[in-house]
């Protein structure tokens, strides 16, 4: 496809796909990687008959016959009410019901436009998939190319080190800042990755208190050790749907961002805060998100000019932050079909994620 073309397929607000020839998946923007629930880097080359076989992807009228009519009239075909079933075999499958826009491609495949009957997630989840997408491909090159020539280097300064003579202790400074630097940028590249795991999150019924607390001890132990944490928990909530580690990761970087955001000369607090409220639903109204989880710090808020870009990735307030933290918090929540948002003026700032029931 070429560069231009490309840009624009990708930017389409619709889920759209092509088919080869050969009936086998040829394009997916990100828009149809979001809606079809797909991993373009495990569907691209597949054809539509084999993820209905696998029951990933399942389309009714076939997208094969669909192919067939247009390549038949050479015109463009409309179907209405298409019936579109993801993980038809999984525990929970979904099924949802779009327009089908096909028209035959030039090359003999097939150019799929998808119109959705409900509108999409609210627009934190949707920048979160974007956020996934965009990384996965710096991911793939940042752990091949950068990890393992960081490891050389962090193991070459430590042998200087041992090799350094008495007396040298200027040359061991700057050996110990080269280890640690690399182990900085380890960690980066770490949280870089996590975006390119396109694998759904492993849902179980989780005590959200259990989650809290192993949280609030950890951050007590490491980076929130000169902050006040208040715990504040409704102890009737029933057991949340999540996967456990997913969550337990995505609390802590939401206390991290609290942490670093306090003025800790006046003494600051983090709130981590539970109760039900059963009104928030989203694109489906048989599913509610009734438990919620609020991260409240008392610092001085969020800055202006990235307030509502916050979730994004490399967006980030602080001087050499990465901007990763709350934009894997973002693909979290989404991944769960979750809701996360945020309230900041100076002073307070509260992060709320809301969860569905077990």
């Amino acid at each position: 496809m070429i560069a231009p073309l490309a840009d624009l397929w990708e930017a389409l607000p619709l889920p759209a796909l092509a088919l080869d020839a050969e009936g086998r998946l040829a394009a997916l923007n990100g828009a149809a990687e979001e809606w079809l629930n797909l991993s373009r880097r495990a569907a691209l080359g597949q054809s539509a008959a084999a993820l209905a076989r696998d029951a990933r992807l399942t389309v009714e009228p076939p997208l094969t016959d669909l192919a067939r009519r247009a390549a038949e009239g050479h015109d463009a075909i409309i179907h209405p009410a298409a019936r579109i079933t993801l993980g038809a075999r999984s525990a929970a499958p979904v099924t949802r019901r779009a327009a089908i826009h096909a028209a035959p491609a030039p090359s003999g495949g097939l150019s799929v436009v998808l119109v959705p009957e409900e509108p999409f997630r609210d627009a934190p989840a949707r920048a979160a998939r974007g956020a996934a997408r965009a990384a996965t491909g710096m991911a793939e090159m940042l752990a091949h190319e950068i990890k393992n020539p960081l490891a050389g280097i962090r193991g070459a300064a430590q042998l200087l080190a041992m090799e350094l003579p008495e007396g040298r202790g200027d040359l061991a400074d700057l050996t110990e800042l080269i280890v640690a630097e690399s182990r900085r940028i380890v960690a980066l590249l770490d949280q870089v990755e996590r975006f390119g795991d396109t694998s759904p999150p492993a849902l179980a019924a989780v005590n959200l208190h259990d989650v809290l607390e192993r949280a609030r001890l950890s951050a007590e132990l490491s980076f929130a050790r000169a902050v006040r944490i208040v715990p504040d928990y409704d102890p009737s909530l029933p057991p949340v749907a999540a996967d456990p580690d997913q969550l337990m990761q995505l609390v802590l970087n939401l206390m991290r961002n609290a942490a670093e955001a306090l003025d800790r000369t006046r003494g600051g607090t983090i709130r981590l805060r539970s109760f039900y409220d059963g009104a928030l639903r989203l694109s489906d109204p048989a599913r509610p998100l009734p438990i919620h989880l609020e991260v409240e710090d008392n610092g001085p808020g969020l800055p202006e000019d990235i307030a509502e870009r916050i979730f994004e990735p490399f967006i980030s307030g602080r001087e050499n932050g990465t901007g990763l933290g709350l934009a894997l918090v973002a693909k979290i929540a989404a991944d769960h079909g979750a809701w996360v948002g945020v309230d900041s003026r100076p002073g307070r700032t509260v992060f709320r994620l809301s969860l569905a029931k077990a």
